[in-house]
């Protein structure tokens, strides 16, 4: 397998997002039954509402809708920060069933080569290389004490694996807890290797609901810069990024 890449993929959503929480933020205020709601809905174009909705924090409205992503060519690092987002559901490949053994010559399991490495050069990257097919070597050889590629060989081989393995993975997050992530991880603090999971997460949700996503992104999309004296000092720079996007 050796090195791979970010790829992302938008697997499924609710079915007119935007369509869906005017309805839900409507019935909030309207004493109108579900099928006059919907009539209404659909008769009128609803981005002013919605964009009401989101400026007054009406946020719970929002929260009807959800988004399902396919993703891969990641590192488990990846994985320990994502997963930190407690209101996302998640499915992993497990490294217990899904082994990274190879009796291959020079294969290895997947890695990402950070950013910092590949700046460095291709000398930086050959080592890093062999630094992974080093730990490949490792790996096989517990899987060949253990008796040989199975359930139980794997869970415990795993162990000398890297946070630079690659994994995949399926998440679903709602509007809200979405909008929350890009808040935080498109920001320019934030982990490269996130940072731009989470642009090309945002990238496919404005195609689909570009009236709901159109302000999303770090903090200083639409307001002051959330890292204080921290900051990239960049914040235009961002703001045109992320509203072209």
């Amino acid at each position: 397998m050796g090195q791979e890449t970010l790829h992302v993929k938008l697997l499924k959503h609710t079915l007119d997002p935007e369509e869906v929480i005017a309805m839900a933020a409507r019935l909030c205020y309207a004493n109108a039954n579900i099928d006059e709601l919907e009539e209404k809905v659909q008769a009128k174009d609803q981005t002013k509402f919605i964009l009401g909705l989101l400026e007054v924090g009406h946020l719970s409205t929002i929260e009807h809708a959800s988004f399902t992503f396919g993703v891969e060519g990641v590192s488990r690092s990846l994985l320990a920060q994502i997963t930190r987002h407690r209101l996302a559901s998640f499915s992993v490949q497990s490294q217990r069933y899904v082994g990274a053994y190879t009796e291959e010559e020079g294969k290895t399991f997947g890695y990402v080569v950070p950013k910092s490495i590949e700046a460095l050069g291709q000398d930086a990257v050959r080592e890093y290389e062999n630094q992974m097919k080093t730990i490949q070597r490792w790996y096989n050889g517990w899987i060949e004490k253990f008796g040989g590629s199975r359930e139980g060989a794997n869970e415990d081989a795993r162990f000398v694996l890297p946070n630079g393995a690659t994994t995949k993975f399926i998440v679903t997050m709602n509007i809200r807890e979405l909008l929350h992530f890009f808040s935080l991880r498109c920001c320019n603090r934030a982990q490269w290797e996130i940072r731009e999971l989470a642009t090309e997460m945002l990238r496919l949700c404005k195609e689909v609901a570009p009236v709901l996503f159109q302000g999303a992104g770090p903090a200083c999309v639409t307001g002051p810069c959330a890292e204080g004296k921290r900051s990239c000092g960049k914040a235009a720079e961002m703001r045109k990024k992320f509203l072209e996007l």
